[in-house]
């Protein structure tokens, strides 16, 4: 996202400057690291497929045309009016480009918390592997609407915590080490209105290989 400029109307070389660099730089699909019917039947190919080629494409794209027309707004006004896009759009992009990481086959990596730092942190803050899953599972099944749970990283406290975001809204309060969206495109079609069936579903393929890798490199 561009800086906003110090007046209402920028001059004509920091405009040029700015659309040269909204030209050189598209926000881009990023490809699966397993196939569509990787998940079942945990999560269906289906639902992967129209997730990734349909939902998480039209969030590039929005935010692509947003960063566009941002670079190329003449008032600070217009530059306002385009900040809900580039945080839903924006927002989208980040979420499901982690997500997608934060998955993996059950018959790979996904559903495998071995002994180390991940579980370790989660035993310490939470009690145990199971209370962990009780507490974000119920944390997440709250959320009114659209939006993720998260399991984040505190900085502050360097713990571990629980906490969710509403609509695309990207976590910046943690550092994300496990996001589940709840939107119903992410599991409708096979879960129907029982959020709870694909929250517990979803552990079976929960790349916790991944989310350590995050833990430890936030924790430097």
């Amino acid at each position: 996202m561009f800086a906003i400029a110090r007046n209402s109307v920028r001059p004509a070389a920091a405009r040029y400057s700015a659309l040269a660099a909204a030209a050189r730089f598209k926000h881009t699909l990023p490809e699966l690291p397993y196939a569509y019917d990787a998940l079942e039947p945990h999560i269906s190919k289906e639902i992967m497929t129209l997730h990734h080629q349909k939902h998480h494409q039209t969030y590039v794209n929005g935010l692509n045309a947003a960063e566009e027309s941002y670079a190329s707004s003449k008032s600070t006004k217009e530059q306002i009016a385009l900040q809900s896009a580039l945080k839903f759009n924006g927002g989208g992009h980040i979420n499901h480009s982690l997500f997608w990481k934060n998955l993996a086959p059950a018959n790979g990596d996904g559903g495998k918390l071995g002994d180390g730092p991940l579980k370790k942190a989660i035993e310490r803050d939470f009690g145990s592997v199971d209370a962990f899953k009780k507490k974000f599972n119920a944390t997440t099944a709250a959320i009114q609407g659209s939006g993720w749970g998260w399991l984040g990283f505190n900085p502050t406290t360097e713990k571990l915590e629980v906490v969710t975001t509403a609509n695309q809204d990207p976590l910046i309060s943690h550092v994300p080490i496990i996001g589940v969206d709840i939107w119903e495109h992410a599991f409708y079609l096979q879960y129907k209105n029982v959020k709870p069936d694909y929250l517990n579903a979803i552990w079976n393929v929960i790349n916790f290989k991944e989310a350590e890798a995050r833990l430890v490199e936030a924790s430097k």
